[in-house]
């Protein structure tokens, strides 16, 4: 699990699931190495319902630190998936046997995976809302954006796409684009996580201009559940 932070608390509020594949030669190998093959073969349907299940088992065991919500975990949903139309069930199905509070279970979808087949997809995120789960636009920016799109699309918060926010001091362009999406996902009521933020600076810039949440390695690596906890049992 990777931290998420407020920008405007500076503590944890949630985590990012990612999952690895631990190879008995090559040791920890990347999902961008693995989870194509996945997708190809039908795999990615078992990959997709361990995930979820581990990500949820493993959030409802987290502590809550004092004066704060609990913490929500985040797990990324495949274009495959969400086209079954049985989403909405596995995820019920989940949260019930975890017994994790729906509001606390962030799904992510892709532009590409949610514009590509978008009536199917809309209707999906609507029965996934109407769980109490939340939804979430990943790589925000790289593929359909615009308002239109935003507009129709229920969803609760959006994730700008890191290679806008490893570039935003340098290019004035990507922090242009970076400022715009921010106050348009605002403007529609829409949450808003930078992903990939690695400096003081990139944190600092996203903070003044009203981003929400943010991810990286400056704020903190991937890590082990049991090191998130720990994280989160000292209210960091």
């Amino acid at each position: 699990s990777q931290p998420i932070y407020s920008l405007e608390r500076g503590c944890i509020v949630g985590a990012e699931a990612l999952v690895r594949w631990q190879h008995p030669q090559r040791g920890a190998i990347a999902p961008d190495q693995f989870i194509t093959v996945a997708e190809q073969t039908g795999q990615i349907d078992a990959v997709g319902r361990f995930v979820l299940r581990t990500a949820c088992m493993d959030a409802a065991a987290w502590p809550t630190p004092p004066s704060q919500p609990p913490p929500f975990i985040s797990v990324n949903v495949s274009a495959r998936q969400l086209q079954h139309g049985q989403l909405p069930e596995l995820v019920e199905e989940q949260l019930r046997h975890s017994r994790l509070a729906a509001q606390r279970l962030h799904l992510e979808l892709t532009e590409t995976a949610m514009f590509s087949n978008e009536s199917e997809a809309i209707a999906t995120s609507t029965r996934l809302r109407a769980l109490g789960v939340k939804i979430w636009l990943d790589d925000f920016g790289t593929g359909f954006s615009g308002l239109s799109h935003l507009r129709r699309v229920p969803a609760d918060g959006v994730k700008i796409d890191r290679s806008f926010v490893s570039d935003m001091l340098e290019d004035p362009d990507d922090l242009a684009l970076t400022t715009a999406i921010i106050a348009m996902a605002h403007s529609l009521g829409i949450t808003v996580i930078a992903e990939g933020v690695e400096t003081e600076g990139q944190y600092e810039a996203l903070r003044t201009r009203g981003c929400d949440s943010a991810q990286g390695y400056w704020l903190g690596r991937p890590m082990p559940s049991a090191a998130l906890a720990e994280l989160l049992d000292g209210g960091r």
